[in-house]
């Protein structure tokens, strides 16, 4: 069986590094495909040579020259801008597409990947909020999982599927503010 491969949009942040740690350390499970990201892209050129992906983009297009320069040496196709990371997700050749984008920018990637099919390991939540109702009918539409990644997102699928936890349902009702005694629940 060959390994998964991931786009990580959003891999010089905390959750992309962390996913690439765990790439490096299962490389018979996994291979970064893709790396996106923001702005920092002294990062993403460390991380391109030491995974080797196929694709790297530069959300900030002013620094295309630097990242494509300094991976020329490289058979790494490089691109720039939020339209380029929108239509790299959708490449035959990805299984998964990590969404650990910062805010609403990862709603357009987030859809193009449902609507091409990809598995969603979703560590953005900005996409839920915003657009939740629509992500979760084009996941059903497309029958495309959606797999949390953010420590808040899996305590939520956990609670929902009723792993076994010490939290009774009356203590986790008041938190969400959902019970009887909303005076003492937070959010």
């Amino acid at each position: 069986m060959s390994p998964k491969k991931i786009a990580v949009l959003g891999s010089t942040g905390s959750i992309g590094t962390q996913t690439l740690d765990v790439i490096s350390r299962h490389p018979d499970l996994f291979e970064a495909h893709t790396l996106t990201a923001g702005r920092n892209a002294e990062l993403l050129i460390k991380q391109a040579r030491a995974f080797k992906p196929d694709t790297v983009v530069i959300a900030d297009d002013t620094q295309y020259n630097i990242v494509q320069e300094a991976l020329s040496d490289l058979p790494i196709k490089v691109y720039a801008g939020a339209d380029a990371i929108s239509q790299v997700v959708t490449s035959a050749d990805i299984d998964v597409v990590l969404t650990a984008m910062v805010g609403f920018s990862g709603l357009r990637p987030t859809v193009e990947a449902i609507k091409a099919g990809k598995t969603i390991a979703l560590a953005n939540k900005e996409t839920l909020v915003v657009a939740g109702a629509i992500i979760n009918r084009l996941a059903l539409d497309n029958r495309v999982a959606i797999l949390p990644v953010d420590s808040e997102h899996s305590a939520i699928l956990q609670c929902i599927v009723g792993e076994a936890s010490p939290i009774r349902r009356s203590q986790m009702a008041l938190w969400c503010g959902t019970g009887p005694d909303r005076s003492r629940g937070t959010s």
